[in-house]
């Protein structure tokens, strides 16, 4: 049987549609505080009977950093996909977020060796990844290096993915997965799905960084077909294509019939915008729009390969990045009506 971590989040959901949709049983952890409804209304985005798919569903109880509610919950499992994680660039969450994807992941791959796990799928990240040099593509040998660029987030990647390694020198049968910035429909006040929701109230600025981007549905598909080969203690880099954020943004304007960014944002104004929003965050008590970090990324000029995972299914085809983004901006505009 299939456990799923993180199974409420944008890559969760999707990859629990996936498998529910092949007729497979799965069980999914949650905390007592997890909304399970959104796995139902991804689920409806793509069938019109999103209730007989959940009935493949069994929700046990659990937390990361609980072994003996994680030893619990795996009775009966022979297969776990890792997609739990904490996502922030806020300073403020920085310990929170090392706890729950370092000291998280380590229990996790603990109690799935303690219990015999067949095979494990990890969900990293391209943040876990170094960055090749003078505009070269970066790919999975191109290790990390300790930087003061390097975000919270990143770090707490790293640190889990060091724990996955670790567990595989122990025994344990692992495939990590280092998807770009993922695009797809989800929870729009959270992660990547909360820049569409800021797209159709219109982005004024951009910026002049570049990155990878793919489509969810890509991440939760090579994620299964990874866990059913016979692929081992090997990380895959999952990009469909590179390109610049101002692209990014203005193919959301486009889906939303509104205008493009007009102002580029060079590194000085961005450093005043995310600044002010600190002040801002620390008067009104939410949460900046704009971080240091989030602000730095914009700017950063990263390129990545899908070589390795093109010769591992040379019959997958990416889902292109315009085509991502139309049917993303088609389903927030369905959820408006």
């Amino acid at each position: 049987m299939i456990l799923v971590t993180g199974g409420t989040g944008l890559v969760g959901t999707h990859l629990l549609y996936e498998l529910c949709s092949a007729g497979k049983k799965v069980c999914v952890l949650k905390r007592g505080s997890s909304n399970t409804a959104n796995v139902r209304k991804v689920f409806s985005y793509y069938t019109s009977d999103p209730d007989a798919l959940l009935k493949n569903i069994e929700w046990r109880n659990a937390s990361l950093l609980d072994v003996y509610s994680l030893l619990e919950a795996m009775e009966g499992i022979t297969e776990i996909y890792h997609c739990a994680a904490m996502v922030s660039f806020e300073s403020a969450h920085q310990d929170e977020m090392m706890r729950t994807n370092i000291e998280g992941t380590a229990n996790l791959v603990n109690a799935a060796l303690e219990k015999g796990i067949r095979k494990f799928c990890h969900v990293s990240s391209i943040s876990a990844l170094g960055r090749a040099e003078n505009g070269g593509l970066t790919d999975e040998e191109t290790f990390w290096k300790s930087s003061p660029d390097n975000s919270i987030y990143s770090i707490s990647k790293y640190g889990a993915e060091r724990e996955v390694w670790r567990a595989s020198e122990e025994g344990l049968n692992a495939v990590i997965v280092n998807p770009s910035l993922i695009v797809g429909p989800g929870n729009w006040e959270q992660s990547s799905p909360n820049m569409f929701s800021k797209g159709y109230k219109g982005i004024k600025f951009y910026s002049s960084g570049i990155n990878g981007f793919v489509d969810v549905r890509d991440v939760a598909k090579l994620m299964i077909r990874l866990m059913e080969s016979n692929f081992s203690n090997q990380r895959f880099l999952i990009n469909a294509e590179n390109a610049s954020f101002r692209h990014f943004f203005d193919l959301i304007h486009k889906g939303f019939n509104k205008a493009p960014s007009g102002i580029r944002a060079g590194k000085f104004l961005s450093s005043f915008a995310w600044r002010a929003e600190k002040f801002r965050s620390m008067l009104t008590g939410s949460a900046p729009l704009i971080t240091r970090e989030t602000a730095r990324s914009a700017h950063r000029v990263s390129r990545f390969s899908n070589k390795k995972i093109l010769e591992a299914f040379p019959d997958h085809q990416f889902i292109s990045l315009e085509q991502s983004v139309s049917d993303t901006c088609k389903l927030f505009l369905k959820d408006l009506q």
